[in-house]
């Protein structure tokens, strides 16, 4: 996901809970949920639990690289790529009810035509959604589609239940679902913890080995990894580069390093001022020492970045173009932009060890440009309206790939769409058509060099400034298996076991 963005939180209180029972995960994070209503997030917060409620047609396997069987059975696509037949497999919703193709068409084209939905541009393909039987889901597309199947895949697309959607309402579905997953939402108490327990009616419910799960706020690092150190937590994510090497060293603990689809990047708003001039966008970028950061604030474990389609994922640019570091340079294109006192506002989120190392790194660089940066460490609550709202100049965010396809990323943060290309409000009607030519492109070697253009034609833009790829970093004790994440994020909860 998707958008690594930070939300409500609160201290952290480890009282009596349904931890306390036998088989139950308890995971601290920094911070909280924001929905459970699939289509109106982008935060990895929201679909890394997502992933273990919801269940979806056609999933990622463990490895992150395939696409196997969900709620489909089985598929079949018609010569000309249009119609796509999906059998349903007998499952059923946490309340009992079968899900059918009704409900999966109810889904899809929810997320297509609600309002609220941040990924209707990449669903709008889809011409009609109908269940033929109760077992028999056709999709007809307005034109041939790529990256469909793997959107069928993402979290946002996942299976709700329509007769739970229509009679609950979306503001109680959103806090209290219909669950189609291994487990339901039991309780969620808002900035302190998500608390989920097996759902018996899950297809897979003998896969199911937990009885339940509690996604815990811990919203410093330091706080989140003592208390897994000392046994109040079973689990950890986000764990900080500077903690690794400690960790490994604790015989109760195992550190784990996956391979992911992360990215941080800094966000530019091209509608503030002078960041609206290519030139001074340029600047930021030859001004800044993308490798020192690498190896100061990540240990190692942490590479520069050279295009927001990460090393590994498909159609990834190797050779994309990377400005070296030069302050000078960045002098000589402010002056030729007219530019000079150049100040900017940083929304940097407090708490966040990483983030405020990087802020504070990222002001010293750019003053040897002669660019002022005013730090604002805000609370994480605040920051995601700030950046919808446009009340920002720079901001570190992170990314992660939710489906396997490059087009979910590139249509949301260069391709227009509903959040003004991930809060940048970044334009380029050419970007754009060829984000929407890719998508539709069947060949595989045309559509692997739409997106180096891609790729070449926003680096050249400084649609915002790559930093670096690094691991998924979580840590668990050691009574704990499988605790594991795919690259694109997603938690196999359902092969997690606690002895």
């Amino acid at each position: 996901m998707k958008i690594g963005m930070v939300t409500v939180l609160t201290s952290l209180s480890l009282g009596a809970s349904l931890a306390e029972a036998a088989g139950v995960l308890t995971i601290g994070r920094r911070e909280d949920s924001t929905t459970f209503d699939p289509i109106k997030t982008a935060q990895n917060i929201d679909f890394w639990v997502f992933s273990n409620v919801y269940d979806v047609l056609v999933r990622v396997d463990r490895t992150g690289t395939k696409l196997e069987p969900g709620l489909a059975e089985s598929w079949t696509v018609s010569d000309d790529g249009l119609i796509y037949t999906f059998t349903m497999r007998d499952a059923k919703f946490s309340d009992g009810s079968a899900i059918t193709a009704d409900d999966a068409a109810f889904s899809l084209l929810r997320i297509r035509d609600n309002e609220g939905s941040l990924w209707s541009d990449s669903y709008k393909v889809i011409e009609t959604a109908e269940a033929s039987d109760p077992k028999t889901l056709v999709i007809k597309l307005s034109g041939p589609s790529a990256p469909f199947l793997s959107t069928l895949a993402m979290p946002g697309a996942s299976i709700i239940s329509k007769a739970g959607m229509e009679s609950l309402g979306e503001d109680t579905y959103a806090e209290a679902p219909v669950a189609s997953g291994a487990f339901t939402v039991k309780e969620w108490r808002r900035g302190d913890r998500v608390i989920l327990e097996k759902n018996p009616n899950f297809w897979e419910a003998d896969r199911v080995s937990l009885d339940g799960v509690e996604w815990i706020s811990v919203p410093d690092d330091n706080t989140r990894m003592l208390n897994v150190q000392a046994g109040q937590l079973d689990a950890a994510i986000f764990v900080p580069f500077s903690r690794v090497e400690e960790l490994k060293k604790d015989e109760n603990l195992t550190v784990h390093l996956d391979t992911s689809t992360r990215e941080d990047h800094l966000l530019i708003n091209h509608e503030h001022g002078d960041l609206a001039k290519k030139e001074v966008r340029e600047a930021l970028d030859y001004a800044i020492d993308k490798k020192a950061i690498v190896d100061t604030v990540t240990f190692g474990f942490g590479e520069v970045a050279n295009s927001f389609i990460p090393k590994g994922a498909l159609y990834h640019y190797a050779d994309n173009l990377q400005r070296p570091y030069d302050p000078e340079k960045a002098k000589e294109l402010l002056a030729a932009a007219g530019v000079s006192g150049l100040t900017l506002d940083y929304l940097v989120n407090a708490g966040n060890e990483v983030d405020e190392q990087i802020a504070v790194l990222l002001q010293q660089q750019l003053q040897k440009a002669d660019i002022t940066v005013n730090l604002q460490k805000m609370d994480p609550s605040q920051t995601w309206d700030m950046l919808v709202a446009g009340e920002y100049d720079l901001s570190v965010m992170y990314w992660t790939n939710d489906i396997l396809d490059p087009d979910q990323k590139t249509t949301f943060v260069v391709g227009h769409d509903a959040n003004m290309n991930y809060m940048t409000r970044y334009k380029n009607d050419a970007v754009k058509d060829l984000v929407a030519a890719a998508r539709l492109e069947m060949d595989p070697a045309k559509r692997e060099q739409m997106y180096v253009d891609i790729q070449k034609m926003s680096k050249d833009d400084v649609h915002w400034i790559d930093l670096y790829y690094s691991p998924f970093i979580n840590v668990s004790r050691k009574n704990i298996e499988n605790f594991y994440q795919n690259p694109l994020g997603r938690f196999f909860l359902e092969d997690t076991v606690e002895n």
